[in-house]
């Protein structure tokens, strides 16, 4: 008699291992430290890197490669804002300063959660943030390994 694995299937709790890729290079990597624990459809993934797992068994460990703009969307030129510096002063700590490439987060308006910017430019007044996904507009390479369903 053999055994059935669990099989991911909408609203799965998992722990895996996974690793998200694009142009230039991984964006998350578990593979080297703890598995990720997470519940499919509460927003942890994006709805295409769900939809992959669906049907996979537990113990799986598979390479998907998604398109440019599925996993994320395409690049959206209205996510570029500029943030007036007496914005970001009263959001944090006066004495911050700004450098291209910096992450920095955001409250969201309710308070409950957070979303992230990258530093585009830097003026006097204002400063330039890209609140795209850094891997929308990208192919993406999505590896998982699935090490348990429930």
């Amino acid at each position: 008699m053999t055994t059935l694995l669990p099989r991911v299937q909408a609203g799965s709790f998992l722990t895996l291992h996974y690793r998200l890729g694009g142009l230039g290079g991984d964006i998350i990597n578990t593979f080297e430290g703890k598995p990720a624990t997470l519940s499919l459809g509460t927003g942890e993934l994006s709805p295409a890197m769900e939809a992959c797992l669906i049907g996979l068994e537990e113990g799986t460990r598979t390479t998907i490669e998604l398109p440019e703009g599925v996993a994320f969307g395409p690049r959206n030129p209205d996510m570029l804002q500029w943030l007036a510096r007496k914005v970001l002063t009263d959001m944090g700590d006066p004495q911050d300063t700004y450098a291209i490439g910096d992450v920095v987060e955001f409250p969201t308006p309710d308070g409950k959660g957070k979303f992230a910017g990258v530093v585009q430019q830097t003026q006097e007044a204002s400063v330039l943030f890209d609140f795209n996904h850094p891997l929308a507009g990208q192919p993406v390479t999505f590896e998982v390994q699935l090490i348990g369903v429930l």
